[in-house]
């Protein structure tokens, strides 16, 4: 009965909480020829499956870098809304690994002390719950103002080319330390994660592929690999499975802005490892 009512609970929260899913950036193949017409979907929801589109006015910035390094902007007209995905069609021509960037603008978002508590516990903010226990806080609401930063590697023939780690001066990014797509099953990968340019030390990162479903007695997604960094920013992840891979963190702080408890920046980064 206990499992069933904080079912019950996590799937009323998740209904409830629509702007606060993960986003990511998914294609059909992450590994093409040259001159290859893709479509890259922004899912807003889980890795499975988007929720709602995202109107063009939330996004700050949206870009791709090429193998040579160049970065090149992606204008708002150049996308299409799906059922519930939000699309865009882009043609990769030159060999290389290819960058492509998404930034969204802040949001706020009030909840009640339950359903907050609630939402730390089904995404994996581990440390803010552990810190509002710790302070008796758990019965307090919370104002939140949160934005995503999301980011997708793309591989075109045969090269690889360095610009897989170009910083896109993202308020949070996770920066992978190799190309993915030198690497295969069995393989580890090391990143680093920084927030406006610095070393982000500490940070919960969770990583994932495409198929696995494990949940928790909550019953809240289970991803296959967690991570912490370091001193300096870096972790690293062993890829378990080949297939599409993502990584994802909430890098959520108390705010000392006015009427706003909590501010917190989501990233994420996809790609597939053989």
């Amino acid at each position: 009965m206990k499992k069933f009512t904080a079912l019950c609970a996590t799937l009323i929260i998740g209904a409830s909480l629509l702007d606060a899913h993960d986003m990511f950036l998914k294609l059909r193949s992450y590994i093409v020829e040259p001159n290859t017409n893709l479509t890259i979907a922004l899912y807003n929801g889980t890795f499975d499956k988007s929720e709602n589109i995202i109107t063009r006015d939330r996004m700050i910035d949206a870009s791709i870098v090429y193998p040579n390094g160049k970065r090149k902007r992606i204008y708002k007209n150049q996308w299409r809304d799906g059922w519930y995905e939000t699309l865009l069609d882009l043609k990769v021509e030159k060999i290389g690994t290819h960058l492509v960037g998404v930034s969204t603008k802040a949001k706020i978002i009030e909840l009640s002390a339950e359903d907050f508590n609630l939402y730390l516990a089904h995404d994996k903010v581990m440390d803010i719950l552990a810190e509002r226990k710790k302070n008796g806080e758990t019965g307090k609401p919370a104002r939140e103002l949160y934005s995503k930063h999301i980011k997708t590697l793309v591989q075109v023939g045969d090269k690889r080319t360095g610009s897989f780690n170009t910083n896109l001066e993202y308020p949070i990014e996770i920066i992978p330390s190799q190309n993915p797509y030198n690497l295969k099953k069995g393989d580890e990968m090391g990143f680093q994660v920084l927030r406006d340019g610095k070393a982000v030390a500490n940070q919960l990162v969770y990583a994932s592929y495409a198929g696995f479903h494990g949940h928790l007695e909550d019953g809240s997604h289970e991803e296959a690999v967690t991570a912490r960094t370091d001193n300096k920013g870096f972790g690293k992840i062993k890829f378990v499975e080949s297939g599409e891979w993502y990584l994802r963190l909430i890098h959520m702080v108390k705010s000392d802005k006015k009427d706003i408890d909590y501010e917190s920046n989501w990233a994420t980064i996809t790609f597939y490892i053989d």
